[in-house]
């Protein structure tokens, strides 16, 4: 299957979560009207497998299948694939299959090692970046991964790996990483962290957002406003809708799941075992915000960013 060059991974890529049956079997149908819908509002392309992605739940033959879902649904819109594994040989490995399924880049962070080496580090992404048959994004996410990689060490496998083509910056404070790494490298670099952090890595010189915050529409109402140099509009954005990102990113994946339900996309909220679902006191709390966040819309329709 020919495709197109990839494209500048810049603007809005949102994370998916992966949806699941009550049963806990992937749920290929909403995942294709999510992608779908995403790319109707105007993203940039598309990022799963990742933690939000539940990856580290799928067996090798569900990763697959997925990624064969998104590359359909996704049309021309690039398809990244997490493809992040404790092994060296297996992460290629991942990698291969994404291509094979249609994937255009590959998503990759470092795993923690007995004995922290900056050297192992770089010499992971170097063989990465010869026997991957994928682009790379790099992802820097400390929280994730326990490897703590300087704003140096990112900007040598930059420089000395071509595959990589792009850094997503999970490291805080970001705003002051992304600044150094904007200011030494050509690649472009995405605010990850839910947004939580969005508009102080916009105001640092962010490419925009690779994260899985359900509302594309405010991530890309942001980079808009951004890009035009409307500095005070973003801001008056992302303090209207902050408190909506905050709760979305309290730890697990329950919250999320549960909007992009209430927003049509995915068929029920199911978190795989042995993550935790919804509880009722939090879904009252996420009704009630979701409509001080947008009172009045349907929220199965793109949304109306106000300021």
């Amino acid at each position: 299957m020919k495709t197109s060059p990839l494209p500048r991974l810049a603007g809005v890529i949102p994370i998916l979560a992966t949806p699941f049956h009550e049963d806990e079997s992937p749920d290929h149908e909403s995942l294709g009207r999510m992608i779908r819908f995403f790319g109707e509002l105007g993203v940039t392309g598309v990022t799963l497998l990742g933690v939000l992605g539940e990856s580290n739940r799928m067996t090798d033959g569900e990763r697959s299948s997925l990624i064969a879902t998104a590359v359909a649904a996704a049309g021309n819109m690039p398809v990244i694939a997490g493809c992040s594994h404790t092994g060296t040989a297996a992460t290629i490995a991942l990698a291969e299959e994404a291509a094979k399924q249609g994937a255009r880049a590959v998503m990759i962070a470092p795993s923690k090692q007995p004995t922290p080496s900056d050297e192992q580090v770089f010499n992971y992404y170097k063989t990465l970046g010869e026997h991957s048959p994928l682009p790379i994004v790099l992802q820097d996410h400390p929280a994730s991964t326990e490897v703590h990689m300087s704003a140096a060490l990112v900007m040598r496998i930059v420089r000395e790996v071509p595959a990589v083509v792009c850094v997503k910056a999970e490291a805080v404070p970001s705003p002051g990483k992304i600044a150094v790494l904007k200011a030494a490298l050509e690649v472009p670099v995405l605010t990850g962290l839910g947004a939580l952090y969005g508009f102080f890595d916009l105001e640092r010189g962010s490419d925009g957002f690779n994260t899985g915050f359900a509302f594309p529409e405010v991530l890309l109402a942001l980079v808009e406003r951004t890009r035009a140099g409307d500095l005070e509009g973003a801001y008056a954005i992302f303090r209207r809708y902050l408190p909506l990102m905050v709760f979305e990113q309290q730890p697990g994946l329950a919250v999320r799941k549960e909007i992009l339900r209430r927003r049509g996309l995915i068929g029920c909220g199911r978190v795989r075992a042995p993550g935790g679902n919804i509880d009722a006191g939090t879904s009252a709390q996420l009704g009630s915000l979701l409509e001080r966040s947008f009172p009045g819309q349907d929220l199965r329709l793109p949304v109306k960013v106000e300021a």
